[in-house]
C-alpha cells in the first residue's frame, strides 16, 4: 500500500500501515560519538538472536549489546546462528544501515536530517516484540530524538516476508527523510543473475536478465502517477547462474508502492552484494512533521529453491490468499469492453446491440468504455470532458439505467470507465477549479494526452472527495453496476501543489500517492464486492502497491495475441492469472502494423488469464463467433484451475525455440485438474517443434489429455482422450502437433 504519517506515537498493532499487499558495520563506535553520546545508551539495550522464519525459509539476525542491528542468512530452513558462526558464514552485516555508521564504500538505506543540520543516524536495538506472525525491532538514534522501528511479517501459509521501517520524529520541529529505503538485503557474492522487467507503452513487462558485476545497478521509476511502465518494482535474484525456470536458488522481491521508487544492488570489493528497496528520494526528500511517524511501503520477499517458477507460485499463491489481490480466489467474468470496438462513438444502440453479441456468444458481463460523459463538453475524443461526469444524453438517452436494466433483462452484468484522476482543460470542472490541477506556481501547464489533459491533486482532500464522489455517486444511483474500469493515462508533469504549503512541496510525490490510496480504502469499505480493473494507459500500474484495491489489471493497451504470449509471460513472473485481464482482438490489428493471427491463436492466448473480448462483435465472421462462443464454453470449465491454479511455465517465447508453453495445476477444488496451453510463435519450413514435458503433476496419477477450444470444423488432435501417467509427462514428455502457421492447443488434464 503506502507510507503515511500518524499524529503521535501508537502502538504498532494501532498503527494503520500498508496492507498484505547490508552494508558490514564498523566495530568500533565512529570518532564522531562522543562518550557523552555513548552514556546516553541505556545499559540494558537490547542483544540476542532473532529469526524470522516462514514454513520453508527463514532470516537470521543479531544484535550485540548496545550495538546495532546486524543480518547473518537468508535462505532455507537449514542453519541456525551457531551453526553460521562456527562456520564463518554469518554475514554479520548491517540489517538497515544509515548514513553516519557505513563507511565509504558502502550505501545507506536511510538518512535524515535533523533539525540542527546533523544528517547522522547512530542507531542501536533497543528493543524487540513479537507478536504473532509480525516482528518489530526498535532502534533509537544515541544522540537525536529519532526512532526506527524495523518490521518483518510473515504469513503461515507461503513463504513471503514483508518488511517496512517506521521512522518517528521525536524532535519539536520537522526532520528532511532524505533517503529511507523499506528493506535492505544481503547476500554472498558469487555468480549471482539479476532479472527484471523493462518495457514501454504496448510492449509491457519484458523480462532483462544480466549478471551482477562489480559497482552499483539501479532500476528506477520517475513518472509520477504510474510506476510499471519502462521499468517495474520487481526484480528476482539468482544465486546459482544464469536463472532456470524450476531449479536454482532465487529471491524475488516486490516493493509494494505505486509511486516512483529506486532499486540498487551494490556489488562491492568484497564479499556480498547489497540489494536495497525504496521510494525514489529524488525530489522527494520527505518532510516529517514533530511527534509523528512514517511508515514506508513494505518489500516483499520470497526465497524459493525450485528456481523462478517456485518465486512466481509464492507470490501468486501470497496475492490470492493473503489480502494482496481484493479478488482472492474469485474468478473473473468473461466480459466485452467497448473500446476497440468504438472508442469514443459509443451510441445507446451501439451499446445494446454489443450487449446482444456478448450475451449471444456466451458471455457474462459488458463494459461501457470512454465517451459516455460530458454536457457542456461531449466527449468526442480525448482533448475534452474529464472531469465532467454527467451522461451525454445526446449519445444515451435513456441514460445508464437503459443499459443497466439492458444488461439484466439479457441476462448479463453491466460495467463502465471511469479516469478520476484526471481533467481535461476544456471542461467545466477546470473552469470551476483550476487550482484543483497539479502545477507549479507561476510557470506554463505542461499538457499532456489530447493536448489538455492534467493530473488532479490528489493531495488535497477535497480532490479525494472528488475522485471519491464520482464512483459512489455512480454506485448509489445505478447500483446494478457490476465492474468499474479505472483508467490513469497521464504521468505528473506538473511538480507543484497549490495546497500543499510551499516549503512542503517536495512531499508531493508521495502525499499523492497516499492521496489516491485513501479514495480507494473508501471505495473499498463501502463497496467492498464491485469488480475494479486497474488501468493506466495499459499496465503502467501492475503493482502490489494497489493490487489490493483492485480486482485485476489491465496488463497492455496491446492485445494483439503474439505480442501478449510474450507480455502476458513477464507480468505472471509476479502476479496471478485472475490478476491478468487477456482480450481478444480484431484483426488486422493496428497496434502491430496490421497483423492476422487466427481467431483460434487470440482465443487461446486469452484463456491463460482472465478471458475477454476487445472488438465490434458485428464485425466478426461467422467462424471467428462460432470459435468465441466454443471458447467461452470451454473456458468456463477451466477457469477455476487457470486464475486460481499454481502456474509452471514450461517454455519460454524468449528461449527462441518457436513455440511457448505453460500450465496451471489445480489447488483446492479443482486439485487433480491441470490446464496445458501450446503456442507456435515462429513460422517456416521443416521446423522442429521440441518435446513439451509437463511440471507439478503427481507423478503417480493417470492423467487422461482432452483437447478444448478445438478449431470449428476439425477434430481433437491425437492426443485428446489418451492416458499417460504424471511421470511419463513430466519426464519423457509429449509430442504435439502443430502444423498450421500460429497454431495452438490448449489441454485439460483431469485425474483417473
Amino acid at each position: 500500500m503506502a507510507p503515511q504519517q500518524s499524529n503521535q506515537t501508537k502502538p504498532l498493532q494501532q498503527m494503520h500501515h500498508i496492507p498484505h499487499h547490508l552494508c558490514r558495520v564498523c566495530r568500533c563506535i565512529t570518532a564522531a560519538i562522543t562518550l557523552a553520546t555513548l552514556a546516553t545508551i541505556p545499559a540494558m539495550a537490547w542483544h540476542g538472536s532473532i529469526a524470522i522464519t516462514t514454513p520453508n525459509t527463514q532470516l537470521l539476525l543479531h544484535a550485540d549489546e548496545g550495538g546495532d542491528l546486524l543480518m547473518d542468512y537468508y535462505g532455507p530452513k537449514a542453519a541456525t546462528h551457531t551453526e553460521l558462526r562456527d562456520a564463518g558464514s554469518a554475514l554479520a552485516t548491517a540489517a538497515l544501515p544509515a548514513f553516519g555508521t557505513v563507511d565509504m564504500v558502502q550505501l545507506p538505506a536511510l538518512q535524515v536530517q535533523h533539525p540542527d543540520g546533523d544528517l547522522n543516524l547512530s542507531l542501536y536495538v533497543d528493543e524487540v516484540t513479537t507478536e504473532r506472525h509480525l516482528t518489530t525491532i526498535t532502534m533509537r538514534d544515541r544522540l537525536q530524538p529519532v526512532s526506527v522501528r524495523l518490521c518483518y511479517k510473515t504469513y503461515p501459509d507461503v513463504d513471503v516476508i514483508e518488511t517496512w521501517t517506521e521512522i518517528e520524529n521525536g524532535h519539536k520541529r520537522p526532520i528532511t527523510l532524505k533517503r529511507y529505503d523499506s528493506g535492505h538485503l544481503a547476500l554472498r557474492q558469487g555468480d549471482v543473475w539479476l532479472t527484471h522487467l523493462h518495457g514501454n507503452w504496448a510492449a509491457e513487462a519484458e523480462p532483462t536478465t544480466e549478471p551482477l558485476t562489480r559497482g552499483l545497478k539501479t532500476i528506477r521509476n520517475t513518472d509520477g502517477a504510474r510506476n510499471a511502465h519502462l521499468d517495474a518494482p520487481e526484480v528476482m535474484l539468482s544465486l546459482d547462474g544464469r536463472p532456470q525456470e524450476n531449479s536454482g536458488r532465487v529471491i524475488g522481491a516486490a516493493l509494494c508502492w505505486s509511486g516512483n521508487y529506486e532499486l540498487r544492488v551494490n556489488t562491492i570489493a568484497r564479499r556480498e552484494h547489497h540489494f536495497y528497496a525504496g521510494i525514489d528520494p529524488q525530489s522527494t526528500e520527505y518532510v516529517l512533521e514533530p511527534r509523528r511517524t512514517f511508515a514506508t511501503p513494505h518489500l516483499a520477499m520470497v526465497f524459493s529453491t525450485e528456481g523462478m517458477g517456485g518465486v512466481s507460485r509464492a507470490f501468486h499463491r501470497w496475492a490470492r490468499t493473503c489480502g494482496q489481490l481484493h479478488r482472492g480466489m474469485r474468478v473473473g467474468d468473461i466480459l466485452l469492453n467497448s473500446w476497440e470496438g468504438l472508442y469514443f462513438d459509443i451510441n445507446e444502440e451501439r451499446m445494446m446491440r454489443m450487449m446482444d453479441d456478448i450475451a449471444g456468444m456466451g458471455g457474462e458481463l459488458f463494459v461501457m468504455d470512454d465517451g459516455w460523459f460530458g454536457d457542456k463538453y461531449p466527449r468526442q475524443n480525448d482533448s475534452t470532458s474529464l472531469g465532467d461526469w454527467v451522461v451525454d444524453k445526446r449519445k444515451l438517452p435513456g441514460g445508464i439505467k437503459a443499459l443497466t436494466d439492458g444488461a439484466r433483462d439479457r441476462g448479463i452484468k453491466f460495467g463502465i470507465w471511469v479516469e478520476p484522476e484526471a481533467v481535461n482543460t476544456r471542461s467545466e470542472l477546470f473552469e470551476r477549479h483550476p487550482e484543483w490541477v497539479l502545477q507549479a506556481r507561476g510557470r506554463d501547464l505542461k499538457l499532456g494526452r489530447g493536448g489538455s489533459q492534467l493530473v488532479l491533486d490528489m493531495t488535497n482532500p477535497k480532490v479525494q472527495d472528488f475522485a471519491f464522489g464520482i464512483v459512489d455517486d455512480l454506485l448509489t444511483r445505478y447500483p446494478e453496476i457490476a465492474y468499474i474500469k479505472w483508467d490513469a493515462n497521464a504521468s505528473i508533469q506538473n511538480f507543484g501543489s497549490t495546497y500543499l504549503p510551499r516549503d512542503r512541496q517536495q512531499n508531493l510525490y508521495v502525499d499523492y500517492h497516499l492521496g489516491l490510496i485513501k479514495v480507494m480504502q473508501r471505495i473499498r469499505e463501502k463497496y467492498p464486492d464491485v469488480v475494479i480493473q486497474d488501468c493506466a494507459s495499459g499496465g503502467g500500474r501492475a503493482n502490489y502497491g494497489l493490487l489490493p484495491y483492485f480486482d485485476e489489471f489491465w496488463v497492455s493497451d496491446n492485445t494483439d495475441a503474439l505480442q501478449r504470449v510474450y507480455i502476458q509471460w513477464g507480468t505472471s513472473y509476479f502476479f496471478p492469472a485472475n490478476a491478468m485481464a487477456a482480450h481478444i482482438n480484431h484483426c488486422p490489428y493496428w497496434n502491430t502494423g496490421g497483423r492476422t493471427t487466427p481467431i483460434k491463436f487470440r482465443c487461446d492466448v486469452a484463456m491463460s488469464g482472465r478471458l475477454g473480448i476487445e472488438l465490434q462483435p458485428k464485425d466478426m465472421t461467422d467462424e471467428e463467433r462460432r470459435q468465441c462462443a466454443t471458447c467461452f464454453e470451454d473456458y468456463k470449465q477451466l477457469r477455476h484451475t487457470v486464475q486460481t491454479g499454481d502456474l509452471y511455465r514450461l517454455i519460454s517465447p524468449y528461449d527462441r525455440k518457436g513455440v511457448a508453453a505453460l500450465m496451471y495445476v489445480g489447488q483446492a477444488t479443482t486439485a487433480g485438474e491441470a490446464v496445458l496451453f501450446i503456442y507456435k510463435i515462429d513460422n517456416y519450413y521443416d521446423q522442429p517443434i521440441p518435446r513439451f514435458c509437463l511440471a507439478g503433476l503427481n507423478p503417480d496419477a493417470t492423467y487422461t489429455l482432452t483437447e478444448k477450444n478445438v478449431r470449428t470444423g476439425q477434430q481433437p488432435c491425437s492426443l485428446s482422450g489418451k492416458c499417460f501417467t504424471g511421470r511419463f509427462l513430466m519426464e519423457v514428455g509429449i509430442e504435439v502437433p502443430l502444423w498450421e502457421d500460429y497454431a495452438s492447443r490448449v489441454f485439460h488434464l483431469r485425474c483417473k
